[in-house]
């Protein structure tokens, strides 16, 4: 028996299903479908050149499929903009997940409606509306944002 047949492989595949289709679920816009096995197979082929194909999609996102290939899970993560340790190290990164809450939450909110809101507004009043988002933040007990440094001084 090898170790991708015992608990170990087998909790493995379970996490990389349940990771795979949280990637399906959160990276579509939300005015489409979700994406199917086989544009995201034909997607992820012409974005990284590794063929991959909508069966070997479906088996990972089933759990069948139990020794996937580092090169797939790394295609198939720069497809979706998540770094390759997400989908090859076994567990949760607790950054990437509440990254990809985040921006679920984000995306089932309405969030272009905040953002056209706030468009015009003044640097002090963006940046007191990112104070307010960092309070509720704190309420949430949410771990902390560092704010990007744009570079102007």
């Amino acid at each position: 028996m090898t170790s991708a047949d015992g608990p170990q492989g087998s909790s493995h595949a379970s996490d990389l299903s349940l990771k795979l289709n949280k990637l399906f679920e959160i990276m579509r816009k939300p005015s489409e479908p979700p994406l199917s096995n086989a544009a995201a197979a034909e997607a992820i082929t012409k974005k990284t050149g590794v063929s991959i194909s909508s069966a070997y999609l479906w088996q990972l996102r089933s759990g069948i499929k139990r020794n996937p290939t580092v090169q797939h899970l790394r295609a198939i993560a720069e497809f979706f903009g998540v770094s390759a340790s997400y989908l090859i190290d076994p567990g949760v990164d607790p950054l990437i997940d509440v990254q990809l809450d985040l921006l679920q939450a984000l995306r089932d909110a309405g969030v272009r409606d905040l953002a056209l809101r706030a468009s015009g507004l003044t640097p002090e009043a963006l940046n007191s509306i990112a104070a307010i988002l960092d309070r509720v933040r704190e309420l949430e007990r949410l771990p902390k944002i560092a704010p990007k440094d744009s570079g102007k001084g």
